[in-house]
């Protein structure tokens, strides 16, 4: 296999020296976009994928939207040609500065490299062990290859530090596994009676799943913004609406999932009002949640639960592999879906040299300095 590590457009003198360590077996730095792996190489390995964060269509998005002013990096190995793994990386400007995936930092969803099989992620391995700058990967699958291949690459060339990660909550659906209400316990059931009782009370109750083309798109994501804005994240200032950028990335992600007829957005209505939706994407037979919202109008008749208990029946209905909230587990979804999470890892190289020693230097600091004598923890 060939070794080639790829660097993004615009990345000049600063970065090159980064890379001066890389060995022979590299085919040279390039100025390059982050997918300037050809399309079909990438697209011919995400039948491998298992996260929506591996897809080409994220990472274009990632691209043009949130990933301005950052170095980029796209690692990859190649096998007669064609490219057999690869892992794009983004970092600050600055000597001080370290790799991580890019995307995990820019919308916190877990991220792995994209591969082929055990023999090109080992070679993977082997490059980023060969980056001269730290690297951190903050949330990867547990039982990612990546974690076994940088763990052997690391040896000689540096320290691997591995530590729990916050994982992602899942919901899986067992193949004819009937009515989804079942698995709830008898006061849950009682919940969603209750809360249907209080929305029919309100008006004609109905649930819609969209699979968007690209011309019905804009219109419906647009309204699924405007409810999500009038939720508590709207009061918050975390809502998609209060931040252009992260709305610009996934307004273009989004919409090239819909050229694929992967997108779905889907709403609660009353009276033909949306008081609920949901902006997803189904891959591999799952529905990936990406972003949650409802009308705190209408907080009292519980819209947003009752429109998770309308996609999980129709994803049931359909035979789907399972559910997955992304994000954190929080309170709310393990009081009130699933206690099941995918275990997830993050790793932190420190390569045997000055980058490697400064960062370790930088983090014993920090370390001491929060825990000093006399410091307030906050309450």
């Amino acid at each position: 296999m060939r070794h080639d590590a790829s660097v993004a457009e615009g990345v000049g003198e600063a970065l090159l020296g980064a890379l001066s360590g890389l060995a022979k077996s590299v085919n040279g730095a390039r100025s390059r976009q982050v997918s300037g792996v050809a399309d079909e190489d990438w697209r011919g390995l995400e039948r491998h994928a298992r996260l929506p964060s591996q897809l080409l269509a994220f990472h274009e998005a990632l691209r043009v939207t949130m990933l301005a002013g950052r170095v980029g990096l796209l690692a990859r190995v190649r096998d007669h040609g064609r490219t057999v793994a690869l892992l794009p990386l983004c970092r600050r400007r600055g000597w001080m500065s370290r790799w991580h995936a890019a995307g995990e930092r820019q919308v916190y969803e877990p991220v792995d490299a994209l591969y082929r099989d055990g023999a090109a992620v080992a070679a993977l391995g082997r490059e980023l062990a060969r980056l001269r700058r730290p690297l951190r990967l903050e949330r990867i699958p547990e039982d990612s290859l990546l974690v076994g291949a940088l763990r052997a690459a690391m040896k000689g060339r540096g320290v691997l530090v591995i530590r729990p990660a916050t994982g992602c909550p899942t919901i899986a659906i067992e193949p004819g596994g009937g009515d989804p209400e079942t698995r709830f316990n008898a006061g849950r059931r009682s919940d969603f009676r209750r809360a249907r009782r209080k929305a029919d009370a309100e008006g004609a109750v109905t649930f819609e799943l969209h699979a968007p083309s690209r011309e019905q798109f804009g219109t419906l994501f647009d309204e699924a913004m405007e409810i999500e804005r009038r939720g508590w994240k709207g009061d918050a200032g975390t809502a998609l609406a209060c931040d252009p950028v992260k709305a610009a990335f996934f307004r273009d992600f989004l919409g090239r999932a819909s050229d694929e007829g992967a997108c779905r957005i889907a709403f609660m209505r009353i009276d033909g009002k949306a008081v609920a939706t949901q902006l997803a994407v189904e891959f591999q037979q799952r529905y990936w949640l990406f972003k949650i919202g409802f009308d705190r109008a209408f907080s009292r008749v519980s819209p947003g639960n009752l429109l998770m208990l309308h996609a999980l029946s129709d994803a049931t209905a359909r035979g789907l592999l399972g559910i997955e909230l992304l994000g954190e587990v929080e309170p709310w979804i393990i009081e009130g879906w699933t206690r099941e999470a995918i275990a997830c890892l993050r790793l932190q190289t420190y390569p045997f040299n000055l980058h490697g020693l400064a960062a370790l230097v930088a983090e014993a600091g920090n370390w001491v300095w929060q825990r000093r004598p006399g410091r307030r923890v906050p309450a």
